[in-house]
């Protein structure tokens, strides 16, 4: 882990399940301060009582308010940008609100880290803005070209991007939706029983964004290796760990749905650095002479596959049961129900 002493921390959106995670873990060091950065403040309020810790600082703003963020910022060492529009639906309907706050929201972070002189930021990205075909992908891929580019010229300030897939029992996924049907004794709907997401613990999702601080350099972009299942196989799994009676009802794929999520795309699979545990792929440093864009093509990049949740290593049903078994949200709602 980082030396984190006397280092001040701050959090964009941090009063999500992320945030939530590295408190959890953050707290506990010697690390002198972290800031938490959200709109929301009622979510602050209840942060603030449940930790009850005197390192917790909370700094109610918008990405979108440039001039917020550098209040906040100012003398800080590192920035985690968690801060997004995140729901598949909301940013479909609302594509311009996606823009404002995944697209412009992470300009306006990095300038202001820029201009405070922050050591290191990692905005944290999603699977979904790899080949992406709904609003919301397409802003977070945005955010990760908005951030390459700013670490081309930020000459004190290294930026780097994680991209991980759906966070197991985060707020909105699909874990939580089947154990409240569960407990409802209703049957679980799947859009579509063959499709396959990846399966990632916040806890890797922590892990991930600390080996991108310890290891990044500018406009590196990490992703962690993770198993897959179907979600045919997950909503079996969550019946059999609940030993419910419920059924799988189908309801049909969604606007904006993939059948398969990619964390590496084929052109980006051909340069990643394989690095054990994740892969790494470098920014394209070329100038802006753009004969080179166009001159100096590489022909073997169509050649090769990509990283997806199709050809990743699937996980048994009883791999799958044993991570659910592990997830907190999990026990909690066993222990209540």
């Amino acid at each position: 882990m980082l030396n984190l002493r006397n280092a001040v921390l701050l959090i964009t959106g941090g009063t999500g399940s992320f945030g939530n995670a590295v408190l959890n873990r953050f707290l506990k060091t010697d690390i002198k301060e972290i800031r938490i950065f959200s709109r929301d403040e009622k979510k602050q309020h209840d942060m603030r009582v449940a930790m009850n810790d005197s390192k917790l600082k909370f700094y109610i703003g918008d990405v979108r308010d440039e001039a917020s963020l550098r209040q906040a910022i100012f003398g800080v060492d590192y920035v985690f940008h968690a801060a997004a529009l995140k729901q598949v639906p909301s940013c479909e309907f609302f594509p311009m609100e996606a823009v404002r706050t995944n697209v412009v929201g992470t300009e306006n972070v990095l300038n202001a880290a820029i201009y405070n002189g922050v050591k290191k930021v990692v905005c944290l990205s999603t699977d979904k803005a790899v080949y992406p075909i709904n609003a919301m992908g397409i802003s977070k891929s945005m955010m990760e070209k908005v951030a390459v580019a700013k670490s081309r010229d930020a000459a004190d300030t290294i930026i780097t991007v994680t991209r991980y897939g759906n966070v197991m029992a985060s707020r909105g996924s699909v874990i939580p939706l089947f154990a409240e049907q569960i407990l409802a004794g209703e049957d679980l709907t799947v859009t579509n029983p063959a499709m396959t997401r990846f399966m990632m613990t916040l806890d890797d999702a922590v892990e991930l964004v600390l080996f991108a601080f310890q290891n990044g350099e500018p406009g590196d972009v990490f992703v962690q290796k993770s198993p897959a299942s179907t979600i045919e196989q997950l909503a079996n799994a969550m019946i059999r760990l609940f030993n419910a009676k419920s059924k799988i009802r189908v309801i049909g794929t969604r606007h904006g749905e993939k059948l398969y999520e990619s964390l590496l795309s084929k052109e980006e699979f051909v340069v990643a650095q394989d690095l054990g545990d994740y892969y790494k792929v470098q920014a394209d440093n070329r100038d802006l002479n753009y004969a080179k864009y166009f001159d100096k093509g590489d022909p073997e990049v169509t050649l090769e596959g990509k990283y997806n949740s199709h050809n990743t290593h699937r996980l048994s049903d009883d791999e799958l049961l044993d991570l659910l078994k592990s997830l907190d949200y999990i026990k909690n709602v066993m222990s209540k129900s």
